[in-house]
């Protein structure tokens, strides 16, 4: 049997028996890796070859960014930022239909823009407007349905540790590019969202506009932007060549931490648990990027990507049915594996083969994140659809149906993002990070 075939069904094998079985993700893939290496080289040279991959793989300025944004997160959800964005985004969807819950998604996207993670937009945002929004009448299954479904827009609008992650797998994929490349998609999804919400809203005649005087208006504004001009300070630094994005991710910690003094939200006593907090939610992810780049190391070794390549291009050649069939796979890895561990395992496989037809590196790594941005909120795994469960009182069951006419819409803007390229590359030109 060739040497692929045999390393290519340790790994896909052994992987989901060791996740059935309960074993962490980050050990299954390291377990996974190291003996499917041991095929492949002596005992000694494939455990060596294990720890060095491991230690390269982390070996990265680009992934400093991560433990920075999860830090700059965390204080932002305990530095009362949350709140004046929502506050801010009631202003916004105040006027539409089911005000609060069109609120809920522009402080989604607004939160997720300053903290890059969905799992905090889901809790953060969604812990603060649901008591809210169920005392106005609304039910607590279309509520959490929208919050939940508006919440991956922050792993999307920059921020994006994922897009980070798919940025140091890829190589020589600028980060700079990916954020500014992630905003269109993301703001589409945004409002594909909010007019899904709007529809039932009017079924369900939650149709009351909220009245905020003008005074009010300004006052909500001013007490916001403090909090929006770290979106404008990190993100513009780096499109303008100020600092680098990791760079950026430090100044975003700073700004935040002054932030959340001034606002008298945040004590000093409530720091170590921030940074313990944040220190374990960081080795998690560099730990399972490290496992990770031994498995992309043995891959390559054994010349797997171009094993499926050849497979792939052996049922078609058509390009249009190829990224199909890699949206459908993905789709269906993101409903029990986490975004990260899938970008770092499928990119490698996937990359060289859009690649052969010409795609663009950014465009392709703003789709495979949007295709994971969508298993977050389906189950078996979703941690976004768990989060916004918890925070809204339901369960799975209850807000699935409601959840389905957005699963169809984020689909169609999936389809988009994969063939309209200048979605994806438009700003990215524009700016000229990319040709």
């Amino acid at each position: 049997m060739d040497l692929a075939i045999q390393t290519g069904l340790i790994i896909f094998l052994s992987l989901p028996i060791l996740l059935l079985i309960g074993v962490p993700i980050s050990i299954s893939i390291g377990f996974a890796s190291t003996l499917s290496m041991m095929l492949v080289l002596p005992m000694e040279g494939s455990l060596i070859t294990s720890a060095q991959r491991l230690f390269i793989g982390t070996n990265s300025f680009s992934l400093i960014a991560i433990p920075f944004f999860i830090l700059a997160g965390n204080i932002m959800n305990n530095g009362g930022i949350a709140i004046r964005l929502i506050n801010c985004a009631k202003l916004i969807g105040g006027k539409l239909p089911a005000p609060l819950a069109q609120s809920n998604v522009v402080a989604n996207m607004l939160f997720g823009a300053i903290s890059g993670s969905g799992v905090a937009a889901a809790a953060a945002v969604g812990g603060t407007i649901a008591p809210i929004e169920k005392a106005e009448g609304y039910s607590p299954e279309f509520s959490s349905a929208v919050n939940i479904a508006s919440a991956p827009t922050g792993m999307l609008i920059p921020p994006s540790n994922t897009l980070i992650v798919y940025s140091t797998v890829a190589g020589s994929v600028s980060i700079s590019a990916l954020f500014i490349a992630g905003y269109i998609p993301g703001i589409l999804w945004g409002l594909g969202v909010m007019l899904i919400a709007g529809i039932m809203a009017k079924k369900e005649n939650y149709i009351k506009n909220s009245n905020i005087t003008f005074k009010d208006a300004i006052k909500t504004i001013l007490d916001a932007i403090p909090s929006l001009l770290l979106i404008i300070i990190v993100i513009g630094g780096i499109l303008k060549g100020i600092f680098t994005a990791t760079e950026g991710s430090a100044i975003a910690v700073v700004y935040s931490l002054i932030l959340s003094f001034i606002y008298r939200q945040l004590k000093v006593s409530d720091l170590p648990r921030i940074l313990l907090g944040s220190a374990e939610m960081t080795s998690i992810v560099i730990f399972m990027i490290g496992v990770s780049s031994i498995m992309s190391w043995i891959m390559a070794f054994t010349n797997i990507p171009q094993k499926i390549a050849a497979s792939l291009l052996g049922i078609t050649d058509n390009f249009t049915v190829i990224l199909l069939i890699m949206n459908l796979l993905m789709l269906i890895i993101g409903t029990f594996m986490d975004p990260t561990p899938a970008v770092l395992i499928f990119t490698p496989i996937f990359l060289p083969i859009v690649q052969s037809f010409g795609m663009n590196t950014v465009q392709f790594g703003i789709m495979i994140v949007f295709n994971l941005c969508i298993g977050t909120i389906t189950p078996p795994v979703g941690p976004i659809l768990f989060t916004g469960c918890k925070v809204g009182g339901v369960t799975i069951e209850q807000v699935f149906k409601k959840l389905l006419p957005f699963y169809l819409v984020t689909a169609i803007i999936l389809l988009f993002v994969t063939f309209i390229p200048s979605l994806s590359l438009a700003l990215p030109k524009f700016f000229g990070l990319i040709k």
